[in-house]
């Protein structure tokens, strides 16, 4: 009975048990089917996410353009390659979308991704090992170009898939690398690090979209997928004040200097000084910013690097001299040492004495004398302090580009106020110089230095903001500025002018030269040695009515001591190929009498005419005329009727049968201008002239097609500064 009783009373125990149980089942349940929610997640909402395949649709990032039109940088598409490795992707379908032969596939793709065929086979082996569903091939595997994804497409390989990523692409190399900065993948989105790329990231970035659908356990989409779909709004374009044509000139010539007299530093600027447009600028060292590793210099020193100017400097102690009323140019003056009272060191000029001199030729010489003597004497310290504050050397330009770091008057003791007459103590950047040289320029006034052009909808075209010329100033009067830019020219031209090696043919110049000290930090006082000066030179011309206006600076270039070769070399390489050259392309009229003028060659009817007949005409002309193709009828050109063009320089016809021409030697314009008239996708590698080319001649070319080049600079052994003159000057 006792073992009865305790069987019904376990029972008992194990049926309200298990209808406890069941109850609280039964109530989660329709809990769960009132509520459609558990842990309060609702089951609807994950339901649908797990049925829904959800994307981004990324922006295109905006365009960077020259003054012209010019690709500067733009996203370019590339390709990440990836391997389907688990054999249920082939089930029930007669084509295998699975690798299939992994040997096979390693082999045929080891070549086209640089890599050892068993650095892929064993990636495959291991993902099927291991049970993925895909795998992909690291670095090697990323940022493939189009061509190699063609090659690969057409191998036909079973499982062999790409993701199409974008990454951001500089057309021409190094080329105004300082400028443009470069950007990179961050967090999955192309984002501006320097430059005009972080200076407008906001603009030329847009908005991402995004695009969802349901689908089943495959993937695929439902009959009725309830898609959501969010376009993406592609960034804005920027364009530059930048002339391509100019920039690429500047490089190269800066290139070819560098790599001769390899200087600590290389600094240029081109302005329109009318303007304050900024034409071309670059430094040495620079970067490529499709491959910005081992940079030896982010910083754009133009803007950014700050330092005593030397001599440069004396153009606005004399404009401030001649505006205050206080200057005699045929005035005398005794040279060589100079002392403003027995407590400091004396003055002294480069050279130990030119005896009695006028305070014009003082200016010719580069007196650092004669500038002490005009600060301290005729303008007053603190008058002189006003004219520097007038031309804005206490403050930053407000140029358009990130990183500016202004230079700083040193002017506490009577030393200072005297030495910075002649550029000693003071500093200040390239930049400063070239705005406060725009009023000497500009008839007195003092234009803003300005890099972006405009901003434009890249989907419309349509103008968004667009910047003009800014007056900032006019710290001195048209007619002092004239007579600065006289005094300028004989400094070029005069007898005892510093500047001759900057005499141009066919353009008169106003400019002054510079041999600045460099300050030694280690040991106090300032490096010696031939080679210890920071060398530059800042002219304008035609000096009359000045159109362009250049600054060029040159850091410790190793010279040849044993010839005794000046530290005006180097910088005059620079300033006289691209001065020249960048005025006749703009089609700058000469104003020399007497030197022979460079006439411009009007480009008559080309498209729809004779091949042959054509050719010779251009020919004739003085042009060098490159035929793309066989065919007998011209159908595009790179210069249309009315052009004007400059002798010797290359005119590309393009006929109704376009082949490949060999283009070894060309400069990297005009293979932008083959490309873009054949329509085809180019890549280019290095600077300099091209020394290969990926199509061979004679080969028919069609829109779309991949044109790879490889550029560099002509020998060093072979390349003086006769050759570098001319080569520039055909190009």
């Amino acid at each position: 009975m006792k073992k009865n009783k305790m069987t019904h009373f376990m029972s008992g125990i194990l049926i309200l048990l298990f209808v406890s149980i069941f109850l609280i089942l039964m109530g989660r349940f329709l809990y769960i089917q009132s509520t459609g929610e558990i842990n309060g997640v609702s089951l609807d909402e994950w339901a649908d996410q797990k049925r829904t395949a959800s994307y981004s649709l990324n922006a295109d990032r905006g365009k960077i353009f020259d003054n012209n039109g010019m690709t500067l940088a733009y996203d370019r598409p590339t390709f990440r390659i990836y391997a389907i490795v688990n054999k249920k992707y082939s089930i029930n379908s007669e084509e295998p979308h699975h690798v299939k032969d992994p040997e096979r596939t390693a082999e045929v793709l080891a070549p086209l991704l640089d890599v050892d065929e068993s650095f892929i086979l064993d990636i495959i082996q291991n993902g099927i090992k291991e049970g993925k569903d895909q795998v992909e091939f690291g670095t090697p595997g990323k940022e493939l170009s189009q061509n190699t994804k063609d090659k690969i497409d057409e191998l036909d390989l079973p499982g062999i898939k790409f993701i199409k990523e974008s990454i951001r692409y500089y057309p021409n190399g190094m080329f105004a690398s300082q400028i443009l900065g470069f950007a990179r993948k961050q967090e999955g989105e192309i984002t501006g690090v320097t430059g005009i790329e972080s200076e407008m990231n906001k603009i030329l970035s847009g908005e991402d979209g995004h695009i969802s659908y349901q689908r089943d356990k495959y993937n695929t989409k439902l009959l009725d997928p309830n898609e959501v779909i969010k376009k993406p709004k592609n960034g804005d374009n920027v364009s530059l004040t930048i002339d391509q044509k100019v920039q690429t000139l500047l490089e190269d010539v800066m290139s070819q200097v560098d790599k001769k007299y390899e200087p600590e530093r290389m600094t240029a600027i081109v302005m329109n000084p009318k303007t304050g447009e900024i034409v071309a600028m670059s430094n040495r060292p620079s970067y490529n910013p499709n491959n910005p590793k081992d940079v030896e210099n982010w910083y754009n020193d133009a803007i950014s690097t700050p330092f005593e100017p030397g001599s440069t400097m004396k153009m606005f102690t004399w404009a401030a001299a001649i505006e205050e009323g206080v200057y005699k140019g045929n005035e005398w003056f005794e040279s060589g040492s100079y002392k403003i009272s027995d407590r400091n060191k004396p003055i002294r000029d480069w050279k130990q004495s030119w005896g009695s001199i006028t305070y014009d030729e003082g200016f010719q010489r580069s007196s650092n004398v004669a500038a002490a003597k005009l600060a301290w004497e005729k303008i007053g310290p603190e008058k002189y302090l006003d004219y520097l504050k007038a031309f804005d050397f206490d403050q930053e330009t407000g140029i358009d580009l990130p990183g500016e770091v202004p230079g700083q008057i040193l002017y506490n003791w009577p030393i200072e106020k005297v030495t910075t007459a002649f550029g000693q103590g003071t500093t200040m950047t390239p930049i400063q110089q070239m705005k406060a040289a725009s009023a000497i320029a500009n008839d007195g006034k003092m234009v803003k230095p300005y890099v972006i052009s405009k901003i434009t909808d890249s989907a419309t075209g349509k103008v968004i903001k667009e910047k003009s010329p800014e007056v900032v100033g006019h710290p001195i009067s048209k007619e002092t500025a004239k007579q600065v830019r006289d005094l300028m020219g004989t400094v070029v031209t005069g007898e005892n002018g510093t500047g001759k090696i900057y005499n141009l043919e066919g353009y008169s110049v106003a400019g002054k030269t510079g041999t600045a000290q460099i300050p030694d930090y280690e040991n106090g006082g300032y490096l010696i040695g031939q080679e210890n000066y920071t060398f530059s030179f800042l002219g304008m011309a035609p000096k009359d009515n000045p159109e362009l206006m250049m600054y060029v600076s040159v850091k410790q270039p190793n010279l040849d001591e044993e010839n005794y070769e000046s530290g005006s070399v180097p910088v005059s390489i620079v300033f006289n190929n691209v001065m020249k050259n960048s005025l006749r392309y703009l089609n700058i009229e000469p104003d020399k009498e007497g030197d022979k003028a460079v006439k411009s060659i009007n480009v008559p009817k080309v498209k729809g005419e004779n091949t042959k007949t054509l050719k010779k005409t251009l020919t004739d002309l003085g042009l060098r005329v490159t035929i793309v193709g066989s065919g007998d009828k011209i159908v595009e050109a790179n210069a249309v009727k009315g052009d004007k063009l400059l002798q010797n320089d290359r005119i590309i016809l393009l006929t109704d049968k376009p082949t490949m021409p060999n283009i070894t030697g060309w400069s990297m314009r005009d293979v932008l201008q083959l490309a873009d008239l054949l329509q085809v996708r180019v890549e280019t590698l290095g600077n300099g002239y091209v020394i290969s080319q990926n199509i061979k001649e004679g080969t028919t070319v069609k829109k779309n097609d991949y044109l790879g080049v490889e550029l560099a600079l002509p020998n060093e052994e072979k390349t003086d500064e006769k050759e570098t003159e001319d080569s520039q000057a055909q190009d």
